[in-house]
């Protein structure tokens, strides 16, 4: 057991950054259906108006209102055979899957690019001369860098969040979003979890030396700490790619000592299992989506993890909640015969569904609205010119029988 879980440690962590994804190139049959548009009508200054019109009250009786033009959606992603393929292609399937329910008036061209940010960079500003909504980029750095540029000139729905210093959102160009799923996101929503919990004494908040994890302690501590909680940051170090068994010793002769009100786990679920077997099934243990390993559509029942029964974590629906009806209406995506599904893959096809649906209400011109997507409730708001602002809720759940399980009364 212990191996599998090493094994399924090395794939997590896709919200810690694009970058530090390695993984098998899966399906990407979808993408075939859509052609790719290489030549696009001029450009317009904003998307095109909504097949509602008011000026329809003015038409002869009899006559009716010209179409409306359709709108031009690029999604933009690094192509399949450069080190993110296997994340553009789950994106790209999963968008192509929501594309096919809700395509009126909508033409899409998919735009592949080199793996670079100069390489992201050009084909954003090009494609900002051609279409009317972008998708992408994928990966931090190339947000950042497109986010910095002083060139979005156009709707564009990023799919991963930038490395901004201070508060993202108030750093952001007026006319884009980051819809990208968030390691920093998570650990604040656990913040605001365990406040509302309103258990006495300090937190314990624990990471190794890894990115991902630190960035998630790091929010969660700011946040804790806005809320008038106690944390202290603790670091434990992987010889072995395994928690070093000292520092383990070390963590749990402080819990019996100190005895903290609960820990914040910034880890995988295999580190998981090796801190609860440290210190025990007592203390409240809350993580992230990244100590869930599994998704919906496994084929073995006795692929389960009881080691973390009690543990809370959140993550979203489209990992938790199978009867859902945002979740239950799309498709689980296909994967190769024999390999194990992937939970990161999972939440990026999930992420390119959300992504269209939020893309599709700017084209309906509908800048503030609220949405019950597969990756959490989502709040959108995004006027021409103003600011944008987005929030994503994702699922509250406990593992139970050595599953994920969503706690039913949800803060």
């Amino acid at each position: 057991m212990f191996n599998v879980l090493k094994k399924m440690a090395a794939l997590a962590g896709f919200m810690g950054g694009i970058a530090g994804l390695w993984l098998p190139t899966g399906s990407a049959a979808a993408a075939d259906s859509v052609p790719l548009l290489a030549q696009a009508a001029p450009a317009t200054s904003a998307v095109p108006a909504a097949p509602t019109d008011p000026a329809a009250a003015q038409l002869p009786p009899g006559a009716t209102m010209p179409a409306s033009p359709p709108v031009r959606m690029a999604l933009l992603l690094p192509n399949r055979n450069g080190m993110f393929g296997a994340a553009a292609d789950a994106v790209r399937t999963g968008f192509l899957t929501a594309y096919s329910r809700q395509k009126e008036n909508i033409q899409l061209a998919i735009v592949e690019t080199g793996d670079s940010v100069q390489d992201m960079q050009r084909a954003y500003d090009d494609a900002s001369a051609k279409y009317d909504i972008l998708i992408g980029p994928l990966s931090r750095s190339a947000v950042t860098a497109v986010a910095q540029s002083g060139r979005v000139s156009k709707p564009t729905i990023a799919l991963a969040q930038p490395d901004l210093p201070g508060e993202t959102e108030a750093q952001l160009p007026p006319l884009m979003l980051t819809v990208g799923l968030s390691i920093d996101d998570e650990a604040r929503q656990v913040a605001n979890w365990v406040e509302k919990e309103k258990r006495p004494g300090k937190i314990f908040a624990i990471a190794t030396s890894v990115a991902w994890q630190k960035r998630a302690v790091r929010s969660f501590q700011a946040r804790a700490r806005q809320l008038g909680l106690a944390v202290e940051t603790l670091e434990l170090t992987t010889p072995n790619n395994a928690l070093s068994a000292p520092g383990l010793a070390q963590l749990t002769k402080r819990v019996e000592q100190e005895k903290p009100a609960l820990i914040f786990a910034a880890l995988d679920a295999s580190q998981a299992v090796q801190l609860r077997s440290a210190i025990g099934t007592e203390l409240p243990v809350y993580g992230t989506s990244q100590i869930n390993p599994f998704t919906l559509n496994r084929d073995n029942p006795n692929d389960k993890m009881p080691e973390l029964d009690g543990v809370r974590l959140i993550d979203i629906p489209w990992q938790l909640e199978p009867d859902n009806v945002a979740v239950s209406r799309y498709p689980r995506p296909a994967g190769n015969e024999g390999d194990r599904p992937n939970a990161d893959l999972a939440r990026l096809y999930a992420l390119g569904i959300d992504s269209y649906r939020v893309a599709r209400e700017i084209a309906l011109r509908r800048s503030g609205f609220d949405l019950d997507g597969v990756t959490g409730r989502l709040n959108v708001n995004m006027v021409g010119g103003g600011a944008t602002y987005f929030q994503r809720q994702e699922t509250q759940a406990v593992f139970q029988d050595g599953l994920p399980v969503p706690i039913a009364d949800q803060y």
